[in-house]
């Protein structure tokens, strides 16, 4: 019988994953133990995505004002800035729902 084959035995042991937009600079397969006590590590990466949407409304506000005046020269920045903020609004909104339902559904689970 063959064995499965996993992602970080493919990749090896440090390989690099392209970052997700908020969520830090790197992310790397298997260089790290989550039970090694590493301290608010969630709540970092949480105030990381809050302040990565944050970034990324203040952009579109600024684009669209500047489209709006007429200080952008190109408006295709402008219009990706906004669309770039939309999209991670609405990705903000259904990982908030995701989690919500799901700690709904552990409260309701009986033992």
């Amino acid at each position: 019988m063959i064995p499965p084959v996993g992602a970080s035995s493919l990749l090896g042991s440090q390989a690099v994953i392209s970052p997700i937009g908020g969520l830090g600079s790197e992310a790397q397969i298997g260089s790290s133990n989550p039970s090694s006590g590493s301290g608010g590590s969630f709540a970092q990466a949480l105030s990381g995505a809050i302040g990565s949407l944050q970034q990324s409304q203040d952009a579109a506000n600024t684009a669209a004002q500047g489209l709006a005046t007429g200080a952008v020269s190109d408006p295709t920045q402008a219009i990706t800035a906004v669309e770039n903020a939309q999209l991670a609004m609405e990705l903000a909104s259904q990982v908030s729902s995701k989690a919500t339902q799901d700690i709904q559904t552990i409260f309701q689970t009986q033992l």
